[in-house]
């Protein structure tokens, strides 16, 4: 089955936005009903406001094993407050209608497969659209296994993202390719999500190797954290996802509001430094 059909989806848009403006996109991870929904949206908001490009809301699942430890005590966190799949797409629906910065954010829903199939793939499907989610992301689909995912998804013009990883082979990755659409999002190294000091020295040369099978935007995560990382982005990728980073100043701030100040002040030194690195890029010969 080909991949979905090109749409106008908020994801489109944005990101061909982000590229008239030479400007690398913030994809911005937080787990939803972290510490409640009312927070989520708080947070939301917050992001969108200072500046994040996309927003992906976490699923909260019981045994995320892509997940390093600051995601997984989120989920955890979310599970004991009683989140399921169907408050997360009811959460998107209530973004939409808020009236701030973020009713036109691009949403990603980012998920495990299991809560997926528990509710249904048509069902699941119809409210996300219904509600205004633009995509999908589910971190244990493989292609191979992913054609009624694609086909019920493509049918409500929802996006579907898929992970391409560094141990990828090149037939992994056209096949990753060839059933995305939105953005392809790229692993930048082995193992689980989490906050790291460095990036690969490898990153760019994978970064050329990906961008052989596809047209679609690049967005690079997985140990993206600090404004120095995004600004290394800067010129490489079309957006630089962060998650852990984000995450962590939920986890650690006193009250909602004063995670939502965070947010915003994280948010902004991480765009502001996407946009350094792209113009040093732009002036070096």
């Amino acid at each position: 089955m080909p991949a979905a059909a090109a749409n106008s989806t908020r994801l489109a848009h944005r990101f061909a936005q982000l590229r008239d403006a030479g400007e690398l996109g913030l994809v911005a991870y937080i787990t939803a009903g972290d510490p409640s929904l009312d927070a989520t949206l708080q947070f939301v908001e917050a992001l969108a406001a200072a500046g994040a490009d996309v927003i992906e809301l976490g699923v909260p699942f019981s045994d995320p094993v892509a997940d390093g430890p600051t995601i997984q005590r989120a989920s955890e966190r979310a599970l004991k407050h009683g989140t399921k799949l169907a408050d997360v797409i009811e959460l998107v629906r209530r973004i939409r209608n808020c009236g701030g910065a973020a009713k036109d954010i691009p949403l990603i829903l980012f998920s495990y497969y299991n809560p997926v199939l528990q509710m249904g793939l048509e069902k699941f499907a119809k409210a996300a659209a219904e509600a205004g989610a633009d995509g999908v992301l589910i971190t244990d689909l493989t292609p191979e296994e992913s054609e009624a995912y694609r086909r019920v998804l493509a049918a409500h013009h929802l996006d579907t993202v898929f992970l391409a990883a560094p141990t990828s082979s090149d037939d992994r990755l056209a096949k990753i390719a060839a059933v995305s659409s939105g953005f392809l999002y790229l692993i930048s190294r082995t193992g689980v999500t989490g906050a790291k000091d460095s990036l690969s020295d490898e990153l760019p040369a994978l970064l050329r190797r990906v961008r052989a099978f596809t047209k679609l935007p690049i967005a690079v995560g997985f140990g993206i954290s600090a404004p120095g990382h995004v600004s290394i982005l800067g010129g490489l990728a079309d957006a630089a996802v962060v998650g852990s980073a984000f995450v962590s100043e939920i986890e650690n701030a006193a009250s909602p509001q004063a995670a939502a100040d965070a947010l915003a002040v994280r948010a902004r030194a991480l765009k502001d430094a996407g946009r350094r690195g792209m113009s040093r890029r732009e002036a070096t010969p």
